[in-house]
């Protein structure tokens, strides 16, 4: 009986051991016990593609977005936004301030007295549209000391809708033109070209 529970109490040992090994070789592998953050996040999976980084690079500018956009779809997206504010005319403060005819006025004023945040006042500036944007895409990162607690919109087009539906509220400023597609595309044309004619040039000097 005494050898029975040494090979189990032995084999338990084992166990263990070959636990913590597995452990440590793990962890050396993943770097997971490093404090910055490994160059590869363990294994590549097949047929799935990263999609980190890309949001900000694909987002159109505001002035395009805009142009595609719909104050309809604004309003709807603005009821996560009902429980702060109100958007009629001469509608009251509440958690956060009256919207009506927001859009073009200085950040962080009037409001019938609403009490603003060091950090908003020290902004500075009007609400326009790329400002606007700025500010609903992530209020903490616009201002820091701000009192709103939403974390903010992360789809560009969601901020363009509301964005849109807020201009219909007493504001109602003409849209920024959108930029011409493909104008991006012509522009590094003519500079690959330019480049281009410069090198034989410069070649002929030698």
């Amino acid at each position: 009986m005494e050898d029975q529970n040494n090979t189990i109490a032995g084999w338990a040992l084992f166990s263990g051991i070959v636990a913590l090994g597995l452990g440590s070789l793990s962890a050396h592998y993943f770097l997971a016990d490093k404090p910055e953050r490994p160059e590869k996040m363990g294994y590549a999976i097949e047929g799935v593609v990263s999609s980190e980084g890309e949001g900000a690079a694909a987002e159109e500018p505001i002035e395009a977005r805009l142009a595609a956009g719909d104050p309809a779809k604004g309003e709807a997206v603005f009821k996560k936004c009902q429980s702060c504010h109100t958007p009629g005319q001469g509608g009251a403060n509440g958690i956060g301030p009256n919207l009506y005819g927001v859009v073009g006025e200085a950040v962080a004023s009037g409001r019938g007295g609403f009490a603003f945040s060091d950090d908003l006042k020290a902004h500075g500036g009007n609400w326009d549209f790329a400002t606007l944007d700025q500010w609903l895409k992530n209020p903490k990162a616009f201002a820091a000391g701000t009192k709103m607690t939403f974390a903010g919109l992360s789809d560009g087009q969601d901020r363009a809708n509301v964005i849109l539906y807020l201009n219909t509220l007493g504001s109602n400023l003409p849209l920024p033109a959108a930029p011409a597609a493909g104008a991006a595309a012509p522009a590094a044309a003519a500079s690959d070209a330019a480049a281009a004619t410069e090198a034989p040039a410069e070649a002929a000097k030698e």
